[in-house]
């Protein structure tokens, strides 16, 4: 229970869906990168039962922030509550629940609650917190909403697949070649220009300037988790006409023989550009086909140049 030091918010929203599709939703936190705009990453740390400790990376304010989070799940009463176990200035403490109120058979309100306080009560951190918990509830909420309303199954617009490439060489420095994107521009062919920052160890904002196989040059901003030696998630908050959404992994799984390097993407197309981008006969079909050439073709090309790095060749 918050404290009477705490600064207490709610949120709210009305949806044409049925309680238990909303719970489910936000009861699946390993999905949620692919539902809630400020999610990058999200990782379980332990699961029991109904309590489960995970790490969540998510934007706010335009900045990249992680927190590792205690979240008791409770379907009877078509609810969960969290609380950060560790948090990250300018946040002292947090904490909140997701509550879901069946109105009728086919919709529903959900209440987003939170509570916090900023670290030494600081005024200034307590606007900064405001205004991130403020952006961030509204843009979940819609998302939820939209996700659950939507007349096209998501499921149709959505796809993943992934393209690998097995390197002679430790994991570590297949890794750093992928963490090390500043030098891309004068590393990969097919990327102009970057700008990479990382205030903080592991946490990036990338914009590039990158030219797909048709030629178009494409201007995307990301921001990327990266777990040394392990993975690099990251998603595109500035994206392609053609997509919604579009999150990544690079993986490195070292073995006996070297690493096999791993790029996996998961795009959820934008129906409404379709006709724009690919003429008067394209369809969805045919952006799925357009979108995985182009993202593969970069890949297997970035990995390529990771392994000649990596052998020594490069």
């Amino acid at each position: 229970m918050p404290g009477t030091d705490m600064t207490e918010v709610a949120h709210e929203v009305a949806v044409a869906a049925s309680a238990d599709v909303i719970y489910a939703m936000i009861a699946a936190v390993e999905t949620w990168p692919t539902v809630f705009p400020p999610t990058v990453h999200v990782e379980h740390l332990t699961r029991s039962g109904t309590s489960e400790r995970i790490q969540l990376w998510a934007t706010a304010n335009d900045a990249l922030k992680t927190w590792t989070s205690r979240r008791t799940l409770r379907p009877e009463a078509l609810r969960v509550d969290f609380e950060q176990e560790i948090s990250t200035p300018p946040v002292a403490a947090m904490g909140g629940s997701w509550i879901v109120e069946p109105l009728t058979p086919g919709s529903s309100r959900i209440r987003l609650l939170h509570h916090y306080r900023a670290v030494d009560d600081d005024a200034g951190a307590a606007a900064w917190i405001a205004q991130a918990v403020d952006r961030n509830s509204h843009l979940e909420l819609a998302a939820l909403k939209s996700t659950v309303e939507a007349v096209t199954d998501p499921a149709d617009l959505m796809f993943s697949f992934e393209d690998s490439v097995r390197i002679k060489a430790p994991a570590v420095a297949v890794y750093d070649f992928i963490n090390d994107a500043g030098r891309w521009a004068e590393r990969l062919p097919h990327v102009s220009k970057v700008e990479l920052e990382e205030a903080t160890s592991g946490l990036q904002s990338l914009r590039m300037e990158t030219m797909a196989p048709d030629g178009h040059v494409h201007t995307t901003r990301s921001f990327r988790v990266c777990r040394p030696s392990r993975v690099i998630a990251y998603k595109q908050v500035v994206l392609p006409a053609l997509m919604n959404l579009h999150i990544g992994r690079w993986t490195f799984r070292e073995d006996d023989d070297g690493v096999l390097a791993t790029s996996r993407h998961t795009v959820v197309v934008n129906p409404d550009r379709v006709t724009e981008v690919l003429g008067p006969d394209g369809d969805v079909a045919a952006a799925k086909r357009h979108i995985q050439g182009a993202l593969s073709t970069n890949s297997l090309v970035t990995l390529r140049h990771a392994k000649a790095h990596a052998e020594g060749n490069g």
